[in-house]
């Protein structure tokens, strides 16, 4: 029987749903300490929904972030109770394993925003350290340029946890990261760092679609979990996510349809991003395992 990786699904975009207070720049971060019992929940929603790999909900919480909006001195809190939530979810929900955060420092989709790869990589050191002793892999997630990939992947290897990369792609036109680099110069960035899989996220499931051949020739294990957004142009830096909409044909079981699709592909690792919730990963859940594949968790 084939085997494949669920993974949990957007948290930012679900918890603005959920919260009782209004988005700001920091997505989904404040609700950690003013909605905790939020976030553990939807986490622990993910797991009974099928996911054996949930992500902590630190994705905001970077230092760059949290100085734009004054709140530097959150960052270790927040880290903190960002892993401690996820264990609680774990602990009530079932077995998964979960992973650390190393998101884009200056925010999704923005690949011009960069500082010197050193300080880059300082950065994500940082993230790593208060990381590590809680979480099971690293997640290097919407990696929007080869540099920021490999800084993540740099700073998080030196934990010896396994690390996924995951590119964000651009949603038109041919393969391509949001920075213009074609996905063979991103892998080859990579070259001498222990990578355990490969992922695409956060872009058009078409978009994915087109992407796999690519990605899967190139080496594997691989893996994608889409965005459900019309688009993202509206999004700009230090900006909120109330710009950002909802596709309406991309419901549970029309999501599920595309992602079966790609491990029809050869993915090996599926689930979702923003706008992708519990019921989505539940919908998916059910057709790889009607389709004959076994759920499988970390090894």
């Amino acid at each position: 029987m084939k085997t494949v990786i669920l993974t949990d699904g957007g948290m930012g975009q679900e918890l603005v749903c959920r919260s009782s207070s209004e988005p700001t720049p920091l997505w989904s971060a404040r609700v950690l300490i003013d909605e905790p019992d939020l976030v553990r929940d939807l986490h622990a929603e993910f797991i009974r929904a099928g996911a054996r790999v949930i992500t902590i909900n630190t994705y905001s919480a970077t230092p760059e972030r949290l100085a734009r909006e004054g709140a530097e001195e959150l960052f270790k809190p927040l880290q903190k109770r960002g892993i401690e939530l996820a264990r609680q979810a774990r602990d009530q929900a079932g077995d998964a394993a979960i992973a650390g955060c190393l998101s884009p420092l200056f925010g999704s989709y923005a690949p011009a925003l960069t500082i010197s790869f050193q300080d880059t990589l300082d950065i994500y050191r940082r993230i790593v350290a208060e990381q590590a002793d809680g979480v099971d892999l690293f997640l290097c997630e919407t990696m929007a340029s080869a540099e920021e990939a490999r800084a993540a992947v740099t700073a998080a290897s030196e934990s010896g946890k396994p690390v996924w990369v995951s590119w964000t792609l651009a949603d038109h036109g041919t393969p391509r990261l949001r920075s213009g680099e074609a996905i063979a110069a991103a892998l080859s960035a990579l070259d001498g760092l222990p990578v355990a899989a490969r992922l695409i996220n956060c872009c058009r499931p078409e978009a994915i679609a087109a992407a796999l051949p690519e990605l899967i020739g190139l080496g594997s294990p691989v893996g994608a979990y889409a965005n459900g957004f019309t688009s993202i142009e509206a999004l700009k830096h230090g900006g909120t996510v109330e710009v950002l909409h909802a596709r309406h044909d991309l419901d549970p079981d029309a999501y599920a349809g595309q992602a079966v699709g790609w491990v029809e592909a050869g993915a090996a690792i599926v689930g979702g991003c923003c706008e992708v919730g519990p019921p989505h990963i539940a919908a998916l859940r059910d057709r790889l395992e009607q389709a004959g594949y076994e759920i499988s968790g970390v090894a």
